[in-house]
């Protein structure tokens, strides 16, 4: 499965680092600049065409009206933990599901996906989970929580020091790169891709379901 490109959350993120202002003050003695603290946990998303899963009966259709159950992967919530040597962070969300026909119970089981990505491009890892929702006889509509969890390295999330200085290098008015973005300078740039970490999580999706999804 190909995950859509996703914009990294860098950006001025990366302009990030020290001293005792609080974040989103105006750092006037160092020049013009906002202070932000850059972070090591990963930015969490659905990759497009990955949120929600529709299954049909019978399989071989795709007739609106052979829809079975469709679900969707809805309010996420993450947690992050930075203290360790490994960068320790979690995601809980919701899925909502809603069947066709109400009649009976059901217990239905659907595959997800969470993914670790480095740079935009990089796997570094992937785990299969599962969920399970029941419906009641009668109900239309039932939902169940998951969670995905993954570890990242620390050093790796982390830019190198000649980055750091680099970004935060004081810059007063008047001087030749005072209005020169660090994010401008290839090197910076390619380093803030380079320790920047993605958490995907999605259903785990067909070929077939996932050709639907992104062509319906």
């Amino acid at each position: 499965m190909k995950f859509a490109a996703k914009a990294l959350t860098v950006g001025i993120v990366a302009a990030a680092l020290a001293g005792c202002s609080r974040e989103g003050d105006l750092d006037v003695g160092a020049g013009v600049g906002v202070n932000v603290t850059r972070s090591g946990c990963p930015t969490v998303a659905v990759p497009d065409g990955t949120g929600d899963v529709t299954i049909f009966n019978p399989v071989s259709s795709q007739d609106a009206d052979a829809i079975d159950i469709v679900a969707t992967v809805t309010n996420v919530r993450t947690t992050c933990n930075e203290s360790g040597q490994k960068i320790y962070a979690q995601a809980a969300f919701d899925v909502q599901a809603r069947r066709s026909d109400a009649s009976g119970s059901r217990t239905v089981t659907l595959p997800y996906f969470n993914t670790v990505v480095q740079g935009g491009s990089a796997v570094i890892s992937k785990r299969v989970g599962q969920v399970t929702i029941q419906f009641a006889d009668g109900q239309q509509r039932a939902s169940a929580q998951a969670q995905a969890a993954s570890y990242i390295d620390k050093a790796s999330a982390s830019l190198p020091a000649e980055i750091v200085q680099k970004i935060t290098k004081k810059r007063k008015p008047g001087d030749p790169d005072a209005a020169l973005d660090p994010m401008a300078d290839p090197e910076v740039r390619a380093a803030v891709v380079r320790s920047s970490y993605e958490m995907l999580l999605g259903f785990q999706l067909t070929e077939d379901q996932l050709r639907y999804n992104v062509t319906r």
